[in-house]
């Protein structure tokens, strides 16, 4: 099995508010997409703005490919959407790997 991120500009989805970039999973493009909310909570977007959040999508891309990456391997290569809780369930195992998360 192999996922490759296509290396093709991030898309404003503003329909749900997300951000959409594309996963290569053995030949099978797959949609991946991460919410605003998760863009603000977990990688500085400081705003809802499609400026604001592009911008945090471009700067901590590689963080939310090796997120999407793991997300991609537990569910079967269909599409994804990263959320905040997600991100702060896996921040918080983490976190309990070196100590007790709270």
């Amino acid at each position: 099995m192999e996922i490759v991120f296509v290396n093709t500009p991030p898309e404003f989805r503003g329909w749900n508010l997300t951000v959409g970039f594309t996963a290569k999973v053995d030949d099978r493009q797959v949609d991946c997409s991460i919410s605003a909310e998760a863009l603000e909570d977990h990688f500085g977007a400081e705003s809802p703005n499609p400026g604001d959040l592009l911008a945090a999508f471009d700067r901590h891309r590689a963080a939310i490919q090796r997120v999407a990456r793991n997300v991609l391997q537990g569910s079967g290569f269909n599409e994804i959407l990263l959320r905040s809780g997600y991100l702060r369930f896996q921040q918080c195992r983490e976190a309990a790997r070196a100590t007790q998360c709270s």
